[in-house]
């Protein structure tokens, strides 16, 4: 393939917690009027899958390139229905609805879709007092979690904790959740659209009927874990100096790096996997064998695995997030370990075995 940074177009939901910090606070350009509650950077899921605004591949989706280019896109010896990641800027200017995710044995056994929905909050902008209600209590019976959800008394039967921004929150599937007001988040997820709601509204903010509101939370319990307690966590820095470099989350199906780079820095070469990034500061050049690329704000690219080498030329306070697919050991266990890192501390970045 011709392997060049990648950037597609992105698809807008307009859910009411939405209203308008991606354009207004992050500064992404050409999101349309009214309610932007997310916005799908790079996606392969279904209807969502991105179309390729540059290069040789301009007009054609994303799935397509997966199809086609399966090694030199995503990975040497990767094979998968879709593309393994979907990544979104998310507007929660009020709280989002108390919810879940299916793990990936019951997106298989109950829902029929391949795997089920991970995934983590990075978190770019919070006002003083906003938190996340993340987790069930293990003691709370199912009588009393849907008596809880009943009377919307979520905290009742779920943990509560404060949020800043840089702080990153790993929510593996099966986990109830939720977050903001006043939060604005980068996600990163497998690449799934599963999820299960206890609250009396749905996503556009319309009132459920009872019986139906009953079904959802009972439908919500059936899936429900309560074997992971996530909390927000500033990540491990890799790297100090004018380029700060810090592993924020990890897991088996992604793993999450905050760069602010004050100076020029070079991402070596990774031909068993690909690097998304997502631009949530000044212009950045990124430069590979082939040519270069801006990456302006608000903007997100995928670079191929077989890119090579690219240098990332900040033009002020860049600041990026980087998302992969990871070898665990390789990647994440191994490099912590050697700057001294705690098999403790290694842990709370998510599911990483040490």
């Amino acid at each position: 393939m011709d392997a060049y940074p990648i950037k597609l177009t992105f698809h807008v939901r307009s859910y009411a917690f939405g209203e308008r910090l991606i354009p207004d606070l992050l500064g992404k350009p050409g999101v349309p009027e009214g309610v932007v509650a997310e916005t799908w950077e790079v996606s392969d899921y279904r209807e969502t899958t991105g179309t390729v605004t540059n290069g040789p591949y301009a007009g054609r989706t994303l799935h397509d390139l997966v199809e086609e280019f399966p090694d030199a896109l995503v990975g040497e010896g990767w094979r998968g229905p879709h593309f393994p990641l979907l990544e979104k800027f998310l507007d929660a200017s009020h709280m989002l609805p108390v919810h879940l995710h299916a793990d990936d044995a019951t997106a298989r056994k109950k829902h029929g879709e391949p795997h089920g929905k991970t995934e983590a909050w990075h978190i770019l902008w919070a006002a003083e007092d906003a938190t996340i209600l993340a987790g069930v209590r293990k003691e709370a019976t199912r009588e009393e979690l849907f008596a809880a959800f009943k009377a919307q008394d979520y905290d009742a039967v779920m943990f509560r904790h404060p949020i800043r921004a840089g702080d990153t929150v790993y929510v593996p599937g099966g986990i109830l959740h939720t977050f903001g007001p006043d939060t604005l988040i980068f996600e990163v997820q497998q690449t799934s659209d599963l999820g299960q709601f206890v609250m009396p509204e749905d996503l556009y903010g319309n009132r459920l009927p009872e019986a139906e509101w009953d079904a959802n939370i009972e439908a919500t319990l059936d899936e429900l874990k309560t074997d992971y307690r996530p909390r927000p966590n500033p990540g491990l820095v890799l790297e100090h100096g004018a380029n700060r470099r810090a592993l924020c989350c990890a897991g088996p199906y992604f793993a999450l790096e905050r760069w602010d780079l004050g100076g020029p820095y070079t991402e070596p070469t990774h031909p068993r996997r690909c690097l998304t990034l997502s631009n949530v500061g000044d212009a950045a050049r990124l430069e590979y064998a082939g040519g270069s690329e801006t990456l302006g704000r608000g903007e997100s690219c995928i670079l191929p695995a077989a890119i090579g080498e690219v240098r990332i030329v900040p033009a002020g306070g860049t600041s990026l997030v980087a998302c992969y697919v990871p070898d665990p050991e390789e990647d994440v266990v191994a490099p912590l370990q050697e700057l001294g890192y705690s098999e403790e501390e290694i842990r709370g970045l998510g599911e990483v075995g040490v």
